[in-house]
């Protein structure tokens, strides 16, 4: 009877340190006037009173000068695998980095670009071979997208997958780095990204996030994909007037019925690619952005913050060009922390297989109103949000969450029985919780 027992889909294990971790965007370039390892040391213990966990550095290595985009050009075009891009700082500065994230008690993973190479990377003429080509045997960049700063490598070579993974090991060896976020991994074998993860849990857990929404990709190889959906579907229901149901019954139905339970989702309002070519969090989500943000927050999965988040970041930061952020006290790092604090200590709010699952509480507005509940190990959390641009009454089914709760935003205690009345405006919600 063997062959009809369950089998678990996800076969890696998460790294304890993970069960309830924060991820932080860092965009080296512009996180400082400086634009140095060393202007990041400075606020370190800001982000970690914040409520951050693991700091995720886009590139760190030296951009190629062939083909170069603008001025400065992009940090996902590499020409050194093995080095560290001198804009930013030496060797020795980076290690130093690395030590200091670590005594704050955070961890940190370098942003990775496996599947292309600058056009003067030393591999293009030591190694010609490890590239695809057109049929009139020339370099290629990535079909159908505007990226002809780079040239894909082709993964049929077991020569490439040696020196990409001893490439992967060597940062982890040399410099105590935590893991890395993939750049386009499904554009990648998945075979060699299994394989990675071996090899570099040889040398200590590490934590790894995939660009992509595969859920093969959580099997043997990565901790967390992209929630490319999520934020789809909000900024639907934020611009375009989309009813509620679309978030409730085809995206969140699907989540909880098909997902793999260990398998941890990414969700964000903003991140590099979403601020730099496709608008900022007030565009793409005009009144609906704080609801959005704390629907993300509390969402199953991990919460990620882009630089600047926190200070209001209400522009697109260049891409190829120096364009620093503009540093100023804003209530989104209040919100940030206080969110933040919740999850640490709220079982129902960890990550992945660490915390409760999402469970619809039903109510008579189910075309404006999501209502669901989370709850592992006697902690639990209540959330109501009315994703619509009207103030609606609404009676809730709450006959399995009866009980005391504290109002994550007002401090106040509320006694829940078998129903709930609420009356929102546009765009606002309510948010319970208790802890053992």
């Amino acid at each position: 009877m063997s062959h009809y027992q369950p089998q678990k889909y996800v076969q890696l294990k998460n790294p304890d340190w993970l069960k309830n971790a924060t991820l932080y965007e860092l965009n080296i370039r512009q996180f400082s006037e400086e634009g140095t390892f060393k202007a990041i040391e400075k606020e370190l213990h800001r982000l970690k009173k914040m409520g951050i966990d693991i700091i995720w550095l886009m590139p760190i290595q030296p951009i190629g000068i062939k083909n170069r985009k603008r001025t400065l050009g992009s940090p996902y075009s590499v020409r050194d695998y093995f080095g560290v891009n001198p804009e930013f700082g030496k060797a020795e500065d980076f290690r130093h980095l690395v030590k200091a994230i670590h005594e704050e008690g955070m961890y940190v993973i370098l942003d990775w670009v496996a599947n292309h190479s600058s056009w003067d990377n030393d591999l293009v003429k030591s190694h010609p071979e490890w590239y695809k080509k057109s049929e009139s045997g020339d370099f290629q960049s990535l079909p159908w997208r505007d990226y002809d700063d780079i040239i894909d490598f082709d993964y049929s070579k077991p020569d490439l997958r040696k020196y990409m993974t001893d490439a992967l090991k060597f940062w982890v060896k040399k410099y105590d780095i935590d893991g890395y976020r993939c750049d386009v991994a499904s554009f990648v074998p998945l075979d060699f990204w299994e394989n990675v993860r071996l090899e570099l849990e040889e040398i200590k857990p590490v934590f790894m996030l995939a660009e992509a929404e595969d859920r093969e990709l959580h099997r043997k190889a990565f901790d967390a994909t992209y929630n490319w959906t999520l934020w789809n579907i909000l900024h639907q229901i934020a611009i375009y007037n989309k009813s509620a149901r679309t978030l409730s019954e085809a995206y969140l139905a699907e989540h909880v019925s098909i997902f793999p339970k260990e398998g941890i989702r990414l969700n964000f309002i903003d991140n590099h690619d979403k601020n730099s070519w496709e608008g900022t969090p007030q565009s793409n989500f005009g009144p609906a952005l704080k609801a959005a943000r704390v629907f993300s927050m509390l969402m199953d999965g991990i919460p990620l913050v882009y630089n600047g988040e926190e200070a209001g970041l209400d522009r697109s930061l260049k891409f190829f060009e120096k364009d620093p952020i503009k540093w100023k006290s804003h209530e989104n790092e209040k919100l940030y922390t206080l969110l933040f604090e919740l999850k640490h200590k709220n079982q129902a709010l960890w990550n992945g297989i660490f915390g409760g699952e999402m469970i619809r509480i039903v109510n008579d507005r189910m075309d404006e109103v999501v209502s669901f509940s989370r709850e592992k190990n006697g902690d639990k959390l209540l959330a109501f949000f009315n994703l619509s641009r009207e103030n609606v009454f609404v009676n809730f089914d709450t006959s399995e969450e009866s009980g005391e709760y504290k109002n994550l935003f007002t401090g106040e205690t509320k006694n829940i029985s078998e129903k709930l009345k609420l009356e929102l405006s546009p765009w606002s919600f309510v948010v319970l919780h208790c802890e053992i």
